[in-house]
């Protein structure tokens, strides 16, 4: 029998001080430059914006991803369902991303 490996989602949760507006914009640039700055690792295919969620596909080391960020007026929430393969490198990944993340939401 073929087994099967389904991940748990990986859910990072940054609080801010921003309001959702503010919050939600640096979230968009952010994601401007990550696409840009991490083109060779990460490849995101689709962003759905619905009201203060984010929906996206993205691609990372030949594996398909899916997730979403919501929005909230004192914190993000970042979920990403990741194939057990990614999964692995994002446990030792997520200290990074929640830097990443904190850094965009902090009072520049």
């Amino acid at each position: 029998a073929l087994e099967v490996h389904l991940s748990q989602p990986v859910i990072v949760s940054i609080p801010h001080h921003l309001g959702r507006e503010e919050a939600a914009r640096r979230i968009k640039s952010g994601l401007a430059a990550a696409r840009t700055n991490y083109s060779a690792l990460v490849n995101i295919r689709e962003e759905t914006w619905d009201g203060d969620s984010l929906i996206f596909n993205m691609s990372a080391l030949g594996q398909n991803a899916a997730g979403r960020i919501d929005i909230a007026a004192d914190h993000v929430r970042l979920e990403v369902t990741l194939p057990w393969l990614l999964a692995k490198f994002a446990e030792k990944l997520t200290p990074a991303i929640r830097k990443e993340a904190t850094l965009m939401l902090e009072k520049k």
